[in-house]
């Protein structure tokens, strides 16, 4: 695979050092900056993405791909934003905004708030998009509601939404200076069901989600473990269980938190009396939810395939997303120097490696059902940045080295 940047000159390059004073690290970073302004070959494979990289030098080897891969966000996305429609496919995924207080730069948060209906006809489902449009107003951040790209009655869990999501935040995170760990996703009645099923499956990309008066269908809430995820119900919305199911989903990831404390963090909200209509008593959400941000590195994942599959989720990658099948479970645990994998680890899985998560100065060892498949060195490198950050523009997640597992 070759990786290109279509890039005018970077803003900022670190200044070349003297020949005689240059150390590895010093070397390699300017040689990243050739590549980077195109005095080298812009390839995946470039001998400049190869070199090694001290702790304090990928730091900053981040700082300059984020800011290059920024401007290439920046020039494709520009017209989609204008527009306020992105387009994958034959789907298209229209938006309106609005704006609340005056974070700055880099550090606005990001509320995607889904709208309900589903199977009705496409006025019906515009009247309810509209509704959304006005039904929250966060303290701070960009409040977006999109509507959603069909009227079918799975309008927020078909497989096309991920990636325009996706697509979606990488285009408000260059343009309008949203801050990747600061992104929340809420959803009402069939923006709910949305919550329930994207909430999982994208959880490494948000800082908390909230439910409210959705049903989750097949969706399970193993994968919540590192997104605070917050369940708003009517206790008289039982039209298909939908409030026995929250009661009892609530009362689970309750259940998950006592046996794993670091996780599952989670609040409900049963109203008594209450129908579908909750009379914006659910926007207590908004605090609840802003009160957190994501961790990009946690200690522990739980990956639950989805029927929608993925082919990353925190610091893991599999070979291939269209070869998981859902259900398909892997644990994961990082403690001082060595991962532990347990579950359905397919070969070829990456573990992608930063300094947040352990020592890269340091031997890793990784774990895989109780068989030992690394024990090494690795080196930071900015191959593994550029990889990452083409993936997502998500600098604070983006990997400096990586293990392929056998």
């Amino acid at each position: 695979m070759r990786i290109h940047f279509l890039l005018a000159p970077l803003l900022f390059v670190t200044a070349p050092v003297a020949a005689s004073d240059e150390s590895p690290p010093a070397q390699s970073l300017n040689a990243l900056s050739d590549w980077l302004t195109g005095a080298g070959k812009r390839s995946a494979d470039a001998p400049a993405l190869q070199r090694p990289l001290s702790r304090h030098e990928a730091e900053t080897a981040i700082d300059l791909i984020a800011a290059a891969r920024t401007r290439e966000v920046t020039a494709s996305a520009k017209a989609a934003v204008e527009a306020k429609a992105i387009r994958i496919g034959e789907r298209t995924l229209r938006w309106e905004s609005n704006a609340f207080g005056n974070a700055p730069f880099g550090k606005r948060s990001l509320w995607i708030s889904m709208h309900g209906g589903g199977n009705a006809p496409p006025a019906v489902n515009d009247q309810q998009w509209r509704n959304q449009i006005g039904l929250y107003q966060p303290a701070e951040g960009i409040y977006l509601a999109p509507r959603a790209p069909t009227d079918t009655w799975n309008l927020w869990h078909e497989p096309q939404i991920d990636p325009l999501f996706q697509q979606l935040i990488d285009a408000q995170v260059a343009i309008n200076g949203v801050d990747p760990d600061r992104v929340y996703l809420m959803g009402y009645s069939a923006g709910g069901d949305g919550v329930w099923q994207l909430a999982p499956r994208m959880a490494d990309r948000f800082a908390a989600a909230a439910m409210m008066a959705g049903h989750p269908n097949e969706a399970g809430v193993a994968s919540l473990r590192n997104l605070p995820f917050a369940i708003f119900m009517g206790g008289a919305d039982s039209a298909y269980d939908r409030n026995r199911i929250a009661a009892e989903r609530g009362a689970e990831l309750e259940r998950l938190h006592a046996a794993d404390p670091g996780g599952y963090v989670s609040m409900t909200r049963i109203y008594p009396g209450l129908p579908h209509w909750m009379k914006r008593k659910d926007a207590e959400a908004l605090p609840w939810m802003a009160q957190f941000t994501r961790n990009p590195w946690p200690n522990r994942i739980v990956w639950v395939q989805d029927d929608v599959t993925h082919d990353r989720f925190y610091w893991l990658r599999i070979p291939n997303a269209a070869a998981a099948k859902a259900g398909d479970r892997i644990e994961a645990v990082a403690k001082g120097q060595t991962i532990t994998l347990t579950g359905s680890v397919p070969t070829g899985t990456v573990v992608r490696l930063s300094d947040r998560l352990l020592n890269l100065d340091q031997r890793v060892r990784v774990v895989v059902n109780g068989r030992k498949a690394f024990d090494g060195r690795v080196q930071r490198t900015a191959a593994a940045i550029v990889q990452s950050l083409q993936d997502r523009l998500d600098p604070s997640s983006a990997a400096t080295a990586s293990v392929t597992l056998p």
